[in-house]
């Protein structure tokens, strides 16, 4: 027997009828909460406020970790204690492995912190365990939980108009504040964006403007006071380039539509998932990168190659960026990390601007050799378009930065 359409609506209003149960809706708390932190007047403001208590507890836990902890460890035992075994003290090998050190009336002189050895069992391991490590345990940890909690889709939804204007939709979020920690699942998330011109423009900015947990954990430990002109810089820059690279890269940059979940409580087993295989993967590409990093630096020390280059390059970077020739070699140690670069900049003796200014090229420079690779995966006519913004970028910005500082007279 065919029904009618009306006859349809009718049984369909039967069956709901003696199945569906109707109850009075409740407004919870949590959906107050929900709807205060997704609406742009009041989520705005508390956006601002979870982001300031986020850096808070990140650079305290980190500066904790570090300063309470490892430095102790590893400038009053470890160095010490290989300084004092490792053979042939005053050699190359030496240096590379152990402490560079220095000349003095003529004699060989040790360096007292790990930090300014510059050797690969020194440095190397300092940056990656002392510094690094305790960085991105507590970056991880914070990010798993405001996940599991449900608020980075209302941050998305909060950030979705902003990021429109360089191209991208809010989801963008995601791939950024995962490339705070490390660029290389940062740059595997810009998948989750549609379109191919959407993740070229987040590929090419996340690996220009946005330092990883490694960097920003040696600038919180080095430089300190200077880590908020350093991240003005890279956030006005991340918006500018991005603007530009939305008018000139063809393309489309479609809508999104997002569902946003309820609030719910964080599950101690999901967070903890996703800290260890976060950490898993630190340990898996960045420590043998840092370790590596650190040896190649030091044999083009020994070579005369770091001296060689910032010779050649003394006319660009002093004259042009208006920084010291020695940051050559951070340069050059930032294609492997750039945490390790940072470090290296700390001992130079400059300006508070000129530091900025180095820290910032430092930055937008060449990608670390792990993000590099993992762009490469992604397709070279991508890797070489980013590689060309990237170039235009350095040259462009480092002088723009320059110019500012001369014409507020800090330069």
């Amino acid at each position: 027997m065919k029904l009618t359409i009306d006859q349809r609506w009718d049984l369909i209003d039967k069956i709901a009828k003696q199945t569906v149960t109707f109850g009075e809706y409740r407004h919870t708390l949590k959906d107050a909460i929900g709807e205060l932190t997704i609406k742009p007047f009041t989520g705005i403001p508390i956006a601002i406020a979870v982001m300031y208590a986020f850096w808070s507890i990140f650079g305290s836990f980190a500066g904790f970790f570090t300063d309470g902890f490892f430095v102790r460890l590893f400038d009053a035992y470890w160095l010490p204690w290989l300084q004092e075994v490792f053979p042939g003290q005053g050699g190359w090998l030496y240096a590379i492995m152990v402490d560079a050190g220095g000349i003095e009336g003529g004699e060989f002189v040790l360096s007292d912190n790990c930090l300014e050895s510059f050797g690969v069992l020194t440095s190397g391991l300092f940056v990656a365990i002392g510094v690094v490590l305790p960085a991105i345990v507590i970056f991880y940890l914070m990010l798993a939980l405001l996940e599991d909690i449900g608020y980075m889709p209302r941050l998305a939804v909060l950030i979705d108009t902003m990021l429109h204007k360089i191209g991208l939709h809010g989801y963008a979020i995601v791939p950024t504040i995962l490339s705070l920690g490390c660029n290389v699942p940062g740059v595997t998330a810009t998948r989750i964006l549609e379109t191919k011109k959407q993740r070229f423009i987040m590929m090419t900015l996340l690996a220009i403007f946005i330092p990883c947990g490694a960097q920003i954990g040696i600038m919180q430990d080095v430089i300190p006071g200077l880590m908020g002109w350093i991240l003005l810089y890279l956030i006005i820059g991340y918006f500018i380039f991005g603007y530009i690279l939305n008018k000139i890269v063809p393309g489309k940059a479609p809508e999104f539509l997002i569902d946003v979940p309820p609030y719910r409580r964080p599950m101690l087993s999901n967070i903890g998932k996703k800290v260890w295989g976060r950490i898993a993967g630190f340990f898996k590409v960045a420590i043998p990168f840092v370790l590596l990093g650190a040896a190649i630096v030091g044999v083009l020390y020994q070579l005369g190659v770091i001296r060689f280059l910032g010779d050649a390059l003394a006319p660009v970077f002093v004259g042009w960026f208006g920084v010291p020739k020695e940051t050559a070699g951070p340069l050059i140690a930032a294609f492997l990390r750039k945490d390790l670069a940072v470090a290296q900049l700390s001992v130079i003796e400059m300006t508070e601007y000129q530091m900025i200014t180095a820290v910032v090229l430092v930055s937008i420079y060449f990608p670390c050799v792990a993000t590099f690779a993992m762009m490469l995966k992604e397709g070279w006519k991508e890797l070489l378009g980013a590689m060309a913004v990237l170039t235009v970028v350095v040259f462009a910005y480092g002088g723009l930065i320059h110019l500012i500082g001369i014409l507020l007279g800090v330069a």
